[in-house]
């Protein structure tokens, strides 16, 4: 099994963001999963399938203020795993993404800074959601873990949000 999970944000407009900005959130979160999955798919079609888990975001199914990288970068990740799916799901090889909301990360309170809002203001209003609370990193690995366990096994393709109700309004 596969597990890219490496990202970061960039919260800016497209007016406000350089193109250094651009090319490595990009970078980060899209073609770091293109050669990760390109390094590990020969293995996996050799030994007769598994699993590639990839983590996109929330913000990968709908728009989000001041984040256009990052929406276009994990919206991204949601259609490279699809058309992944399709390609290697012939080699038995599934390719699913978690599309987690706001996560009690250093990420979420670094984007606190990035806006220039205080950190326990922007953690609360990150909290509105239907389960009135951010998630935890373990509840994350939870649905990372079933993704790519065998209780999964006729799944692929799919971007499971994982946000605490926070885009079923949207």
């Amino acid at each position: 099994m596969l597990f890219n999970n490496a990202g970061i944000i960039r919260r800016a407009s497209v007016m406000e963001l350089s193109e250094e900005d651009w090319d490595r959130v990009m970078a980060v979160n899209v073609k770091s999963i293109f050669l990760m999955s390109r390094q590990v798919i020969p293995s996996m079609a050799k030994r007769g399938g598994g699993s590639i888990v990839n983590t996109a975001s929330g913000w990968g199914l709908v728009g989000g203020p001041r984040a256009a990288v990052y929406c276009a970068s994990k919206g991204a990740v949601v259609l490279l795993t699809k058309a992944m799916a399709v390609d290697h799901g012939p080699q038995k090889i599934r390719v699913n993404c978690i599309c987690p909301g706001d996560t009690d990360t250093a990420m979420l309170r670094n984007e606190a800074q990035q806006l220039g809002e205080p950190e326990d203001l922007f953690l609360v209003e990150s909290a509105r959601r239907p389960l009135g609370r951010i998630g935890k990193p373990e509840e994350i690995a939870q649905a990372a873990l079933y993704l790519a366990s065998d209780a999964s096994s006729f799944v692929t393709g799919t971007a499971l949000v994982v946000d605490g109700g926070g885009l079923a309004g949207s």
